[in-house]
């Protein structure tokens, strides 16, 4: 690069003091950096270097690449797929085996409730089974002689009422009993008993469980949660100015927080009506797919695309940070000197755009600098880095 090769010529004070040193002390560098100006940094290689460094020569490319929000939240379940398992009348734990964390089916036995009240329950129901045939029986009977006037319209309308009141009764008890639990079709064959099972209503995981056998739950307290975790979302939450940017449909890449797992993919599919005290909103992420070994609560951290343009970008791993500033090693030319061949290399300082599945938007800091002409270091960045710091770090830096 025309533009590198200046530089030298304007420094070339600066490689007789290089030269003076190596003769005074240290007969071989592995690598000599030339300071350049406004954070531009030279180095040169020598052909041993270079194919121990294992550089890999590429070209800054345009591609569409999408403009982001970054975001945090929780992986959640709706509403409907949180349930509780609660007792309406109350009772006496008799048996469970439940435990956070066990997978159950739907239908299968969660906990078993005792209380001597249910007997009572179904006792009532029995009796009113057992009078139901009679006061049907009379009922008929005197409407039957009210409409050949012999009977009072009084007895008749006693009749009626009599009759009705236990059927009202019996669909009473009957819905009482089944919000317990019990079948009024086997109590009506005779199986009366003092306690009731309970089964899941979903499939899923137990979250939390609250009692143990031997102690009452109240009507009001939750004896277990269990969550269906076929509809997992994420739930992002986003501040009050960047709201207006988040749609419906929008694509969604997010990661469990702290991991290095693959980057996962979700569209927003609501995005919510009220901003709530601390200025922010929730945003819900429906997942094009499901993925093992995602568990509500967990934290996440996620990108929401916001739009796309054609951008400059350079592989994630072409950029190299030092002292808080991002840069990327350029390839300068082959040239020799005294007989061996020499690599020379530009360190360019850029400031990083939007990223996205592996690539950089980059901008130069430096805007004369042509990007379609860089020859990008593409693989071997690091290892230019570490040559031209452990130089510098060793009083070879200018």
């Amino acid at each position: 690069m025309k533009k590198t090769i200046n530089k030298y010529i304007r420094n070339a004070f600066l490689l007789a003091l290089v030269v003076l040193t190596m003769a005074c002390g240290n007969n071989s560098v592995e690598s000599i950096e030339i300071g350049g100006e406004e954070g531009e940094e030279h180095l040169e290689l020598t052909q041993a270097q270079y194919d121990q460094a294992d550089i890999q020569i590429g070209s800054i490319k345009k591609q569409i690449i999408g403009s982001e929000l970054s975001v945090n939240g929780v992986i959640d379940v709706p509403p409907q797929s949180n349930v509780s398992i609660n007792m309406p009348y109350g009772g006496f734990v008799k048996y469970t085996e439940m435990l956070p964390g066990t997978q159950v089916k739907k239908g299968q036995l969660l906990v078993e409730i005792e209380n001597p009240e249910f007997i009572q329950f179904q006792q009532e129901y029995l009796e009113s089974m057992a009078n139901r045939e009679f006061l049907k029986t009379e009922f008929n009977r005197q409407e039957a002689l009210y409409g050949e006037n012999v009977a009072s319209g009084k007895s008749f309308q006693q009749a009626k009422s009599t009759y009705l009141m236990n059927e009202a009764k019996l669909k009473t008890m009957e819905q009482r009993l089944k919000l317990i639990g019990f079948s009024p079709e086997k109590i009506a064959e005779g199986e009366v008993t003092s306690s009731v099972k309970m089964y899941s209503p979903v499939s899923g995981s137990v979250r939390d469980v609250y009692t143990n056998i031997g102690k009452y739950v109240s009507p009001q307290d939750a004896i277990m949660d269990i969550t269906n975790a076929e509809d997992l979302h994420v739930e992002l939450t986003v501040y009050e100015n960047d709201i207006p940017k988040v749609k419906k449909g929008q694509r969604i890449r997010f990661n469990l927080t702290n991991s290095n797992g693959p980057t996962l993919d979700a569209e927003v599919f609501l995005v919510g009506s009220g901003v709530r005290e601390d200025r922010s909103m929730t945003v819900h992420g429906h997942m094009e797919e499901k993925y093992e070994g995602l568990l509500p609560g967990m934290y996440v951290s996620a990108n929401i695309e916001l739009g796309s343009h054609e951008a400059w970008v350079v592989p994630d791993n072409t950029i190299v940070r030092f002292d808080g500033k991002h840069y990327v090693f350029a390839y300068g030319e082959e040239k020799e000197e005294e007989g061996a061949i020499m690599h020379e290399f530009e360190m360019l300082e850029v400031v990083k755009g939007n990223t996205e599945e592996g690539y950089t938007e980059v901008t130069f800091t430096d805007p004369s600098i042509e990007m379609s002409e860089v020859q990008l270091i593409i693989k071997g960045a690091y290892a230019l880095l570490g040559k031209a710091k452990n130089s510098e770090g060793g009083g070879h830096g200018h």
